[in-house]
């Protein structure tokens, strides 16, 4: 496990926010020389903190869409009734996110469509393949509140307090 300073976690704080920032400017905002902020970014990419860099694109900007947030329920419980659901999942672009869940449902997956019945029929559709898939809970979200966010990071690396 790498050990996290300061000027790391603010590395990741800027890089989160700011992808695109030049190695100049990052150096510049950390408060060292451009070798040394290279060296803490390039150990921080081999240490697997900086999983990847890409760009927040806006779909109002894109066209009409519809966010749903679905609860799901297989139909069985061993192992290879989640393998054979999470494996689906690539064959399904519209399925944006999905998290495995202790407690009362066994995935929450993040869908993104044009409207609620592109959603209904990718529901059909992951039916029909006899995925495990055996009841589902559709929320559709009305208006973003608060987007996905950094999460607290000196807490997490253990340099703050609760």
């Amino acid at each position: 496990m790498i050990r996290l300073d300061d000027r790391d976690l603010e590395i990741l704080r800027i890089l989160s926010a700011e992808a695109r920032i030049t190695k100049a400017d990052l150096a510049r905002r950390i408060n060292l020389s451009a070798t040394p902020a290279w060296e803490r970014l390039k150990r921080l990419e081999k240490a697997g903190l900086i999983a990847g860099y890409r760009a927040e694109i806006s779909l109002k900007a894109l066209g009409p869409h519809v966010t749903v947030f679905v609860a799901v329920e297989l139909a069985g419980h061993m192992v290879e009734d989640f393998t054979r659901f999470e494996g689906a999942l690539a064959d399904y672009p519209e399925v944006t996110a999905c998290w495995a869940l202790g407690g009362g449902f066994d995935y929450l997956m993040q869908v993104v469509t044009r409207d609620i019945d592109s959603y209904q029929r990718l529901v059909d559709r992951m039916l029909e393949a006899r995925i495990g898939l055996a009841r589902y809970y559709t929320y559709v979200v009305t208006k973003p509140v608060k987007g996905p966010g950094l999460p607290p990071l000196g807490l997490l690396a253990g340099l703050q307090k609760d």
